[in-house]
Order: C-alpha cells, then structure tokens, then sequence
C-alpha cells in the first residue's frame, strides 16, 4: 500500500509579507505532501509571491472569505484525489511541526482534527479578554449541544480525512466564523471528530479579522446558526449515500464516486 497522498491548503488573503517564509518552512519541513494556496480575491501580490516558492495557486476573482476559500481547496483535493489535506494558516500562526500530530490521528482512524491551542493549558496562547470570553462561551454551548468538550472551537488548524474532504467539498459553510459551523456540522453527521494539543505563534503579518462590533455580530450570528441547527432533523451522513453517490466506501477507497 503507497503513501497517502497529502494537501496542505492555505488560504489566503493579501498576505504577501508573511506567506514565503510560511511556505519556505513548509517546504523544508517535509516533501510527504502538496500545498495549495487559495488566493481569496487578494488585491496585493500573493498569488505572485506563492507561484515564486512552487505553489499551486487556485487565485479567486474576488474575495469570499475563508469558508469560500476552504470550499475551494477541498474540491480541489478531492477532484485530484488526495486521500486527507491539512488547513493551514498563511500568516505564520501555524507551525509546520505540528501537522504530523493531525496527521497522525487521522491515520488511526479520524475525519476531523482539530489542533488546540488550549488543550494541554501550557501553551502560553494569549487572547483579548472580549474575544477570550466569547470563545469560552462557545465552548460551552457546543457543548450542550454535541455533549462533547472541545478546547479550542474557532481554531482553523485542522486536519481532515477524504470522506471529511468530500462531505465539505459540497457544504462547507461560507461565513465568518465557520469553524465552529463545520464542527457541529462535522459532530452531528457521524463524523469522528477530535482534538490534539498544539503549539500556535503570533501572526507575522497581515491584518486580524476581529473587530469588536464585526466579532460580536458573527458571534451572535454563529449562536443563531447553532439553535436552528439543533432543532434540524440529522442523518447518518457519513456512512449513507449522498446525492445519489455511494459516499463514505468510495471515500476510503480513495475515490470519487461516479
């Protein structure tokens, strides 16, 4: 049996400064997978500074945000048969050190991984106390809804298995915040979802999409998604065919459906 074969994909948002020292220590990290960076309609030289360091740039026209940049990558992965792929941030927070612990969950059996910044609590991971307080009180109410703890709901360091590539490739949701989306999401369809402790630095560069006022509406809009949610009849997505296509044997094969 070959080595699976991985996609590293990095969306982007004018992050011209900080994306070559990502993908350069990437690139000298391991040669066991392939980087993608979606473009997110960048009006700086992202795309550019990507193509110079051997990425393959999937640019978009314009700018969708990291949900319509994320949908992009994991039909990408599947339409080119990868087997998993990792979400990486393109501003330097992530450390390409970490992937072989997502890696590693995902080869015993995992379809999501979630890389913690809180996990073990010695990460030394500094938050405002308003983004803090908002992040605690999702926790909780993930948890009241999915009866499992989750330490680190909004991290977008995350590792996802083929079956988990072709159930987003089609509903990954699009807004702001959708992480914590995709978790339940992912939760409530039979996926296996879990944790594992990370270390995460402080952005290189580039801007941080937290605004108090936009951070608070998208916080409340995210409380609102998940009570409708919980109130929406579930099925056993994973293990039962979708749209007509036989979805989670064909997945393990490491093919797409007919």
């Amino acid at each position: 049996m070959g080595r699976e074969r991985t996609l590293v994909i990095i969306p982007a948002f004018n992050e011209e400064e900080a994306l070559p020292s990502v993908l350069k220590e990437l690139g000298t990290t391991s040669d066991a997978f392939d980087i993608v960076v979606v473009d997110d309609g960048s009006t700086d030289s992202t795309a550019k500074v990507a193509r110079a360091q051997g990425a393959t740039v999937l640019p978009l026209p314009f700018n969708l945000g990291i949900g319509g940049a994320l949908r992009t990558g994991f039909l990408y992965a599947v339409e080119h048969g990868y087997d998993r792929a990792a979400q990486f941030d393109g501003d330097g927070q992530h450390d390409p050190a970490e992937l072989p612990a997502l890696l590693a969950e995902l080869d015993n059996g995992a379809d999501l991984v979630i890389g913690s910044r809180f996990a073990d609590r010695v990460g030394g991971y500094d938050v405002s106390k308003v983004r803090g307080g908002a992040m605690r009180l999702l926790r909780l109410t993930v948890r009241l809804f999915t009866g499992r703890t989750f330490t680190d709901t909004s991290s977008g360091f995350r590792g996802f298995s083929r079956p988990m590539l072709e159930y987003f490739a089609r509903t990954y949701p699009y807004e702001y915040m959708e992480s914590v989306e995709a978790l339940l999401m992912a939760s409530a369809n039979g996926f296996d979802v879990r944790e594992v402790p990370v270390q995460m630095r402080v952005r290189e560069s580039g801007r941080p999409s937290n605004r108090r006022l936009r951070l608070l509406y998208h916080f409340l809009r995210v409380f609102l998604v998940i009570s409708v949610s919980r109130k929406a009849p579930r099925r056993g997505v994973k293990n039962a065919p979708v749209d007509g296509q036989e979805h989670s044997e064909s997945a393990r094969r490491g093919t797409t459906p007919a």
